[in-house]
């Protein structure tokens, strides 16, 4: 059964989690290279700090930038998280469980280790970086479709699972080919892009990265009640009506445009998307998803932003990988809180 929380309590829980929104995003573009204290930030966002224009530039050129790209690949990964955990009914699962993300960094191996034509989108008005995101994009589109298709046939979403897990080691397997008769720049190339990075994007990239999260938490928020359906088990949800092979397409669609853009445009960062649902589920103790939705947006927005702020090391020009940020930091935070609920119930 859906477990249920006090609305009161819940109304409190999103609010300071709505204080703690603000204040990371701000505090986001604080840090870095150039420290920048949290009130001319705030006024400078306002449009109210106009002391210093190399201040004014960094903000909203730069970081202001990377800082809305953290709340969507934060939101986004951690709503697919939620997707995939809810249709597998498996804590396990994460955004990238159906090899979407692998099927991007083959498409990144593919063009950044040069032994593809896809070298191509190198030519004419594109550049590198451009260039790897069109690939990794190919990849993450090629291997949805596939999955999509394969769907059709697949009777459970096990064998879905299933499915997803040999694409993706089958995609890792190529990659390692790739790495191992690739130059030492191209590999050292690749896997910086596979660290993670929320600093490349430009203004165009941005709309797209943010119009695909838009669009998947759309679909989500229509499959509300569906979602909760399919908690209490498949028979009880077709007993009240839900489509399931349709619901099953619309998950995979949804987590399939998120997890697949956020992995080109940003690089393939773990452990958020599998984390921040089970810490959303643990601190508003419910399983609706009205309430789990809203809140691993918020959350893994939290988190993103957070973690790309300690990855920055202040003061410093050097930023580590994102991904050893998110699991140094997030491993911790759930353990903790495991130790405090006792578990985790879908």
């Amino acid at each position: 059964m859906t477990r249920s929380q006090n609305p009161s309590n819940s109304k409190k829980l999103f609010a300071i989690t709505v204080l703690i929104f603000v204040l990371a995003f701000i505090g986001n573009m604080s840090l870095g290279s150039v420290p920048i204290s949290l009130s001319t930030t705030f006024k400078t966002l306002l449009g109210l700090e106009s002391k210093s224009e190399t201040v004014s530039y960094i903000i909203h050129a730069y970081r202001l930038p990377k800082a809305i790209t953290g709340v969507c690949v934060g939101a986004g990964l951690s709503l697919s998280g939620l997707l995939m955990q809810t249709l597998f009914k498996n804590p396990l699962a994460g955004p990238y469980v159906l090899g979407i993300s692998s099927g991007a960094s083959l498409g990144a191996a593919l063009f950044i280790l040069g032994t593809s034509g896809l070298g191509v989108f190198s030519l004419g008005v594109f550049g590198h970086s451009l260039s790897t995101t069109l690939a990794a994009s190919l990849g993450s589109f090629f291997v949805l479709f596939v999955v999509m298709s394969v769907s059709n046939y697949v009777k459970n979403t096990m064998s879905l699972l299933i499915i997803g897990l040999m694409f993706g080691s089958l995609s890792g397997a190529i990659v390692s080919i790739l790495a191992f008769f690739s130059t030492k720049e191209s590999l050292q190339k690749f896997i910086f892009w596979s660290y993670g990075n929320l600093g490349n994007l430009s203004n165009p990239e941005l709309g797209v990265l943010g119009g695909f999260v838009a669009t998947g938490t759309l679909v989500s928020l229509v499959l509300v009640k569906w979602l909760n359906a399919l908690l209490l088990g498949d028979e009880y949800a077709q007993s009240l009506g839900v489509p399931l092979h349709k619901l099953r397409l619309l998950i995979v669609i949804a987590t399939g445009l998120m997890a697949g853009s956020i992995t080109a445009f940003a690089g393939p960062i773990a452990f958020l998307g599998l984390a921040v649902p089970h810490i959303c589920r643990l601190i508003w103790n419910t399983n609706n998803h009205k309430t789990l939705i809203p809140a691993s947006l918020l959350l893994g927005a939290v988190f993103m932003l957070v973690s790309d702020g300690i990855a920055q090391l202040p003061g410093s020009a050097k930023v580590l990988p994102i991904n050893a940020v998110t699991a140094i930091f997030g491993a911790p935070i759930v353990i903790w809180l495991l130790m405090r609920k006792k578990q985790i119930q879908l």
